[in-house]
């Protein structure tokens, strides 16, 4: 978790009522997290912390690409995420995440949000990820499967003799 201490925040220890932070998120992250969605992005992250009267209103943004698995052909793909998502944390006697607030412990002060900066990375991706139309080498694939097999199959006769029948009623 080393890897990680640069997305430490020190809540406790804040001089002004709001502070920004920068990242460059990359694969190291991705790896480093080890969240089962997502292994290789490229991002670029901001965090900016507002303390309003003992509760601390953190806003991640984020804009760039992870790489996800297309649903059609399993080849990575690139998925553009943007995003702008709020976590709002408190000081108290100990660790509490109940959905809409995070309470840190006081003697910590301080919270790691690589945790939450993932999770929101991961929320934006969409349940189903395939290529651009066109992109995906599954495409090319199934183009060519269809037009050579409507090429070789041959037409059942039982087929023809319907149509004669209809044929026939049409006269």
């Amino acid at each position: 978790m080393e890897k990680l201490d640069s997305f430490k925040v020190d809540l406790r220890g804040m001089t002004s009522d709001t502070v920004s932070y920068q990242w460059h998120i990359d694969d190291r992250f991705f790896s480093a997290v080890q969240g089962p969605e997502i292994q290789q992005g490229q991002l670029d992250a901001s965090l900016k912390v507002k303390r309003t009267s003992g509760v601390y209103e953190l806003t991640f943004g984020f804009a760039g690409t992870v790489k996800v698995a297309c649903d059609r052909c399993l080849e990575l793909m690139d998925q553009p995420i943007e995003a702008e998502q709020t976590l709002k944390v408190k000081l108290g006697d100990q660790f509490e995440d109940d959905g809409d607030i995070v309470t840190v412990p006081y003697e910590d002060g301080s919270l790691n949000v690589a945790w939450n900066l993932y999770e929101f990375i991961a929320l934006e991706i969409p349940i189903r990820h395939v290529h651009r139309q066109g992109e995906c080498p599954r495409d090319a694939e199934f183009e060519e499967n269809d037009s050579t097999q409507e090429k070789e199959k041959p037409i059942d006769p039982r087929w023809n003799e319907l149509k004669k029948i209809l044929d026939n009623d049409k006269k």
